[in-house]
């Protein structure tokens, strides 16, 4: 910090807000760099021993949605991964393996883009669960479905064996109001009434 406030101070005083402005930003991407790090190993653990769950958006998949009159049962008729969003899944997979957790219970989405996803993770099979399945195109069910979810986390979270839901942004937006990015894992822990806690992102 000394040694920056030296730098800025050498320029001519109308870079001077600039320069300083530039190197605050830097500094604070650093911290929060860090802090996001010193996190990391306290969620892994949390996933390892079962007491958190993930929950993870569909890796890349390029568009918006599904096209028009898709069928959920072929994948021909779905936007689906791209090569970017296989390798993606499976470097989240390596990812996991790196932390300890080779093996995990994984459910889906009925949707290809998050049942290749799932299995690309190798972590184990991937089992649908009709709450995770996409509402984007019937908003109707974002209540109930959510509603659903939350039950079904009451009743099998927190068990000894780590748990990974592979599904979507409006999914996880619904449950915990954050706007995930593709492959993102967010961490929760969901009380006995349905109650649900953010404990990080990944």
């Amino acid at each position: 910090m000394v040694t920056f406030c030296k730098t800025a101070w050498g320029f001519p005083p109308r870079q001077r807000g600039p320069i300083a402005a530039a190197g605050l930003a830097i500094l604070l991407t650093g911290l929060l760099a860090s802090g996001a790090a010193r996190a990391d190993p306290a969620l892994w653990a949390g996933i390892s021993s079962g007491s958190a769950v993930v929950m993870m958006r569909h890796a890349l998949a390029p568009g918006t949605g599904d096209p028009a009159g898709f069928d959920v049962d072929d994948c021909s008729t779905q936007r689906n991964l791209s090569k970017e969003g296989r390798e993606q899944a499976r470097a989240i997979g390596d990812r996991f393996r790196k932390n300890g957790i080779d093996s995990a219970r994984v459910l889906s989405s009925a949707w290809c883009r998050c049942l290749e996803t799932a299995r690309n993770l190798k972590l184990g099979p991937a089992e649908n669960l009709p709450a995770l399945n996409s509402f984007f195109g019937n908003r109707e069910r974002r209540d109930p479905q959510t509603a659903a979810l939350k039950a079904w986390l009451a009743e099998n979270a927190g068990g000894e064996t780590p748990v990974v839901l592979v599904t979507h942004q409006v999914n996880i937006t619904a449950l915990t109001g954050i706007y995930p990015r593709s492959g993102e894992m967010v961490v929760l822990r969901a009380g006995s009434d349905g109650e649900i806690e953010v404990l990080g992102r990944l």
